[in-house]
């Protein structure tokens, strides 16, 4: 476990690139002093963008969670939904927009944006 990351992973990285390149408004990573802490913030337009890998925060864990092998997992795992659900409660009451994107997701549009490129190559 001390080999897995919180911030910096891959597929953060990828899509902190791609929004990077996409637009110019200016963004913070990984805001310490904002509950949750976020992956991205847009200050101005008070949006918080939480990027949530697919395993770690439980996408579509009632379809696989009997798969695991012990209680540990299953309780860590749904700790984890619980707090997102709670921490998105929270600065949803505090005025931000809050946006979570799942690690497939990101894979998705990065896969469809490179099979565009190759199109128009020829």
């Amino acid at each position: 476990m001390s080999k897995i990351r919180s911030k910096n992973t891959k597929f953060e990285d990828d899509f902190i690139n791609l929004l990077n390149k996409s637009t110019r408004k200016k963004i913070r990573t990984h805001v310490a002093n904002i509950k949750g802490k976020p992956d991205i913030v847009f200050d101005k337009r008070k949006v918080c963008v939480f990027l949530d890998s697919d395993f770690w925060h439980g996408w579509q864990y009632p379809r696989w969670k009997h798969l695991l092998k012990n209680d540990f997992w299953c309780e860590k795992i749904e700790r984890n939904r619980d707090r997102d659900k709670k921490t998105t409660v929270f600065l949803r009451r505090q005025g931000w927009r809050v946006v979570r994107i799942w690690e497939h997701q990101v894979k998705g549009e990065i896969a469809q944006r490179v099979a565009e490129s190759i199109d128009k190559l020829g």
